[in-house]
């Protein structure tokens, strides 16, 4: 007897996940429950949340063959809730990533490893954001895919698939938006690869404080812009400090590029703009000013 659809996707489900699993780690990190994580390379580098790891050393890694073996941070990105791990083992298989994001309304299955068993999540791809969003930290997500999907212990580190098998991210519930979402494949490369050069995600710096502010009809004249944002902070021997940036400036725009909101500096403080010259248009006592600011380098072992 002609076996009825939902039979057939019962079965293709099964089988998805009987093949992915053996990517899929349990990381035990200190938190009040274990999390999932991904095989990233076959010598044992592992990809997986950084807000379950309450500490450095003594990271265990539960393997798929029900084994546990010791596991070295190589470095984290608060950030972007990514962190690496190198477990002592091998021969893990790597899953192979999607290169687009899913749709709005795709089904999608997230597998993680709360204990010795796989478990198995069938998500709805809620919504798909059409351009990379900012963290609340301030970190960098490419397209991120928010999960129809409960947050139970183990989600954050887990695989996020296609049902072709492709891989479309890491799925965390770190940033408190009600809902989990799946770290891209693109920002994944990028941070992964940062960590694994660097120990960490360098980031630009400028040296400052600032608040939003609404300029007063006299001034917004003169700045030809209603808003902008209040310099209340300038650290010495800063790249601000060393321009000359003052209490009480106005920043305006950002490489022409108008600010309204701290956050809207965070474009010119990418890692690839470290050592570039960020262009500020600056009102000061009535007059509007351009300063050339070399973007510094955060400093500090971690961001």
């Amino acid at each position: 007897m002609e076996r009825s659809l939902a039979v057939q996707l019962s079965d293709a489900l099964a089988d998805l996940a009987e093949r992915a699993e053996a990517s899929v780690v349990r990381v035990e990190g200190g938190g009040r429950f274990p999390m999932s994580g991904a095989a990233w390379s076959a010598d044992g580098v592992v990809v997986t949340c950084h807000h379950g790891l309450e500490r450095d050393e003594g990271i265990e890694v539960g393997l798929p063959g029900g084994e546990t073996v010791r596991a070295e941070l190589v470095g984290a990105d608060p950030a972007t809730d990514l962190a690496v791990l190198r477990a002592a083992t091998g021969g893990l298989p790597v899953p192979a990533f999607a290169e687009a994001p899913p749709r709005a309304g795709a089904l999608l299955l997230a597998l993680s490893r709360p204990g010795r068993a796989v478990r198995a999540g069938l998500a709805v791809a809620a919504r798909v954001s059409p351009r990379p969003w900012r963290t609340p930290a301030g970190g960098r997500l490419d397209r991120y895919v928010e999960l129809d999907l409960s947050a139970a212990p183990g989600l954050s580190g887990s695989l996020v698939l296609s049902l072709d098998g492709a891989a479309v991210g890491i799925a965390t519930a770190g940033f408190g938006r009600g809902a989990p979402v799946a770290l891209p494949p693109a920002t994944l490369r990028r941070v992964v690869g940062a960590l694994l050069s660097h120990g960490r995600v360098r980031r630009g710096y400028l040296g400052l404080a600032s608040l939003p502010v609404a300029l007063s009809p006299a001034a917004a004249r003169a700045a030809g812009a209603g808003a902008g944002l209040l310099v209340t902070a300038v650290e010495e021997e800063s790249p601000a400090g060393r321009e000359g940036l003052l209490l009480g400036d106005v920043l305006l725009a950002a490489d022409g590029e108008p600010l309204r909101h701290p956050g809207d500096l965070q474009p010119i403080l990418e890692e690839e703009r470290i050592g570039a010259a960020a262009r500020l248009r600056v009102l000061r006592a009535g007059e509007v000013r351009e300063l050339a600011i070399t973007v510094g380098e955060r400093p500090g072992a971690r961001p």
